[in-house]
């Protein structure tokens, strides 16, 4: 770096390394200083390499032998409200009617051929029930019942299988049983389990398989930008091996954890991706600040690590925190799987920031001069400055507003069309056509009406059976209830099921949930799948705004601390919000409108899925956040080192410009594989996440960000004494 030589560049000239054992410098040097606490823990860990190599070889084959057990182990449901009506509601029906409940396994048997309870279909349907009375965490299992569970032209039944376990063991039942099941179809006869437990089960498989195929693609194409990126094949692969460390270490992690509490599925499959593209951020910020220092600046190994582990790590570590904190915001949804989701990345998080911070800079420090072994002709190994950023830079000076308002003219225009965004929970159109769940899910439709997969399900006292019956039955969002079910063990509860007028998925229903609500006894709670996917988005819907301004002030907080510049660290907070709403703009133009469906191969709902605004703006905000620390911490180098606005603003993209480039396509590249392939959900996080690193890396971080540096000068970084004596002193030049 070319404007360390004030100071760090030319500590190799003195004969100084500036640790314990080394010459003392003479008393007027500026040299003399320590290295700072992140300096040394650099130069600690190599001088310990036995000992760190032990630690994370014992913490990769250790955990690392749990890991391979993490897509069976961790739990496919919990996508829920906690305390809500519905929850009560199908906990109660479990515990006294048999396990009658909506995480109960439906199993449609149809038959082509005349009646399904005569001849080929009724052996079917005894073996169907035979399998289901063999698993011992099936409670009561139900037979079909003329006017409830079969069809009144007799050529669909329904097998009802009784939850005896909670609502995760059942999704791992279903997926036990449904091979099984439908191995029971014969000519004529279909068996197909369907239901909730059946839609997760089924949901988890096919998402799996997309991640496993998008993971197969990134990998290569993220080798490829990384190898561009570096210069050379083996400084390229680093990143790769960390971000493998870290993500094995916290697979197995996840594994012991969820002996203890339910983790989501979708804990990982975030984890791999996120950790993927931060562990690739982070490394890349890391070997290319070592580069400089020690083949540019001709500085010893340990002054070169310790030099990067002060500047860049302090900004890694800046970083990191800045993604856990906007991470942990989300556990303010009370619901088991964002829950468990939100703390399966900010694990992945943790342990690829512990094997950037000190597993990399012993890598870096033994490998040395080798990390550039397999160079590409053009590679400049000790490159820090990129004289193309350097010249970006000075563009952006000359013309601040110009470039300025091109680019929030852009973002705006895409963040337009967010005001027209609906969401709902995701419908059955996010499994593909040939999974069980979404096959059974039709059937159940054209034999008993098109909300019976979406039955409700109210429990109340006995006293209020007739009046919660007439309730029901007059109600005109309900085409049909059954008799009231008394409970089994005589609690003086009653379980009545009544069929809505609309699909599932139809916004409709809530309307008719809510009425429900407000006309039944007040002893009758409502419940049923189809009401927990409501419960679920009223709880989103309350959650989102407390997450986001918890996430915003957390940030600002976090970059005020560092950078301790009130003006830069609320424009930089706020700048996040631009590439956040853009992204959300293109999400409701390709997932609810459906531009783009066909070549994206999948079936627009209509809506995006509820969950995505408040998970995804925690995820988008954490990046955004990563890249802005990567930018303002070097601007801030700059401008303590020469008190220059200019300097800090042009310095800033000259020496982190290109880290920032190319981790945004390593990033983009790592999104946008998810995209292709797979049930919906993994390609509306792909779309939206891709979207919001283009976006925010080459338009916010690379333009928007620079140009308020360019037109607050001075004042960025300007902070009231009372500020700087509350807060503690960091600084991000290497002394």
């Amino acid at each position: 770096m070319s404007t360390i030589s004030a100071r760090g560049s030319n500590t190799h000239g003195s004969g100084y390394s500036g640790y314990p054992g080394s010459p003392a410098p003479d008393a007027d040097s500026d040299v003399q200083r320590r290295p700072g606490p992140l300096g040394r823990l650099g130069v600690w860990v190599t001088d310990h390499a036995k000992t760190v190599t032990g630690v994370w070889l014992l913490l990769i084959i250790g955990l690392g032998a749990f890991a391979p057990q993490v897509e069976h182990n961790l739990s496919g449901a919990g996508w829920q409200a906690d305390g809500s009506e519905s929850v009560a509601a199908r906990d109660l029906a479990q515990d006294h009617f048999g396990g009658n409940a909506s995480s109960a396994i439906q199993v449609v048997v149809h038959s082509t051929d005349g009646p399904v309870t005569e001849g080929p279909g009724a052996d079917v349907l005894a073996r169907v029930t035979s399998v289901l009375e063999a698993e011992p965490r099936i409670a009561d299992v139900v037979a079909p019942m003329p006017g409830a569970t079969l069809s009144a032209d007799g050529q669909t039944a329904i097998v009802l299988a009784g939850a005896g376990a909670d609502t995760n063991e059942m999704v791992r039942v279903a997926t036990d049983l449904k091979g099984e099941l439908q191995d029971l179809s014969v000519d004529g006869v279909q068996v197909n389990p369907t239901g909730s437990s059946l839609l997760w089960s089924d949901f988890n498989e096919a998402n799996l398989e997309a991640m496993l195929k998008s993971e197969m693609v990134s990998w290569p194409v993220t080798m490829a930008i990384l190898v561009l990126a570096f210069g050379a094949l083996v400084a390229a692969g680093l990143p790769l091996i960390l971000t493998l460390a870290g993500l094995v270490a916290s697979a197995g992690s996840l594994v012991l954890i969820n002996e203890l509490v339910p983790v989501s599925i979708w804990a990982m499959n975030f984890a791999m991706m996120f950790a993927l593209a931060l562990g690739i951020d982070y490394a890349l910020f890391l070997v290319v600040r070592y580069r400089a220092s020690r083949m540019g600046a001709g500085n010893t190994a340990r002054q070169a690590i310790a030099e990067t582990m002060d500047t860049a790590g302090k900004a890694v570590l800046l970083s990191g925190a800045t993604v856990l904190i906007s991470l942990s915001a989300v556990m303010l949804v009370p619901s088991p799987s964002f829950r468990s989701m939100a703390g399966g990345i900010m694990l992945s998080v943790v342990f690829v920031l512990a094997a950037t911070l000190t597993l990399l800079p012993l890598v870096l420090v033994k490998l040395d001069h080798r990390i550039n072994k397999l160079a590409l002709p053009w590679m400049k190994t000790g490159e820090h400055r990129s004289a193309r950023f350097a010249a970006w830079g000075e563009r952006l000076w000359k013309h601040p507003l110009a470039f300025g308002l091109a680019a929030l003219v852009v973002l705006l225009a895409l963040a337009a069309p967010i005001i027209g965004l609906q969401t709902a929970m995701p419908s059955i159109k996010v499994l593909p056509t040939d999974a069980s769940a979404r096959i059974g899910y039709d059937l159940v439709q054209d034999a008993f009406g098109e909300g019976a997969p979406g039955t409700l399900q109210v429990v109340a006292d006995a006293a209020d059976a007739d009046s919660t019956s007439a309730v029901l039955a007059s109600d005109a969002g309900i085409a049909g209830a059954l008799p009231p079910q008394p409970a089994n063990h005589g609690s003086g509860l009653v379980l009545i099921h009544a069929v809505p007028t609309v699909d599932p998925s139809d916004p409709a229903l809530a309307d008719t949930v809510d009425r429900l609500r407000g006309e039944l006894p007040d002893s009758a709670l409502v419940g049923g799948a189809a009401v927990e996917n409501l419960d679920l988005k009223t709880q989103l819907d309350d959650s989102t705004p407390l997450v986001i301004a918890v996430v915003l002030i957390l940030g600002f907080l976090l970059l005020l601390v560092a950078l301790q510049a009130p003006l830069i660290s609320l424009l930089g907070t706020l700048a996040s919000l631009l590439s956040t709403a853009a992204a959300f703009g293109v999400a409701r133009l390709i997932f609810q409108e459906g531009i783009g469906s066909d070549l994206l191969g999948f079936e627009s709902q209509g809506f995006l899925d509820a969950w995505a605004p408040v998970f995804f703006f925690a995820m988008i905000f954490a990046i955004a956040m990563d890249y802005t620390v990567f930018l303002l911490a070097s601007a801030k180098e700059h401008y303590e080192r020469t008190g220059d606005p200019r300097e800090a603003m042009v310095g800033a993209l000259a020496h982190s410009g290109r880290v920032i480039f190319a981790a945004g396509a390593v990033m983009v590249a790592v999104f946008f594989t998810f995209a292709l392939s797979g049930p919906l959900p993994p390609k509306e996080m792909g779309i939206v996440l891709g979207v919001a690193v283009l976006l925010d890396a080459f338009l916010v971080r690379l333009v928007l960000l620079p140009v308020m540096l360019r037109l607050t000068g001075n004042a960025a970084w300007w902070s009231p004494a009372w500020l700087r004596r509350v807060l503690p002193t960091i600084t991000f030049s290497h002394g």
